[in-house]
């Protein structure tokens, strides 16, 4: 099982983009074309399924909410960080 990470080493790997809420990690995404921001959050998903980590993913029109946590650490986890900084690559 991943171990969680303490706060000073998330807010220190934070990717750019990204923020904390609580026990996870957040970013919005914004799009000029609704169908962009579903390509995108379709992108994110095949992403995610690769690594077996999924994601929140809140597609509203003009933005795309990503929300990540690895539940079974209670918390944030190297996991976590390392597919946010593959969700800014994809953008």
């Amino acid at each position: 099982m991943a171990e969680r990470l303490d706060d000073d080493a998330v807010d220190r790997r934070l990717p750019e983009g990204w923020e904390r809420d609580g026990d996870e990690i957040v970013r919005v995404y914004e799009f000029d074309d609704y169908l962009d921001g579903v390509s995108f959050a379709g992108t994110v998903g095949e992403v995610a399924e690769e690594a077996f980590h999924h994601p929140e993913i809140v597609v509203r029109y003009g933005e795309v909410e990503v929300r990540f946590t690895t539940h079974e650490a209670g918390g944030i986890t190297e996991k976590d960080l390392r597919l946010a900084g593959l969700c800014n690559d994809e953008y």
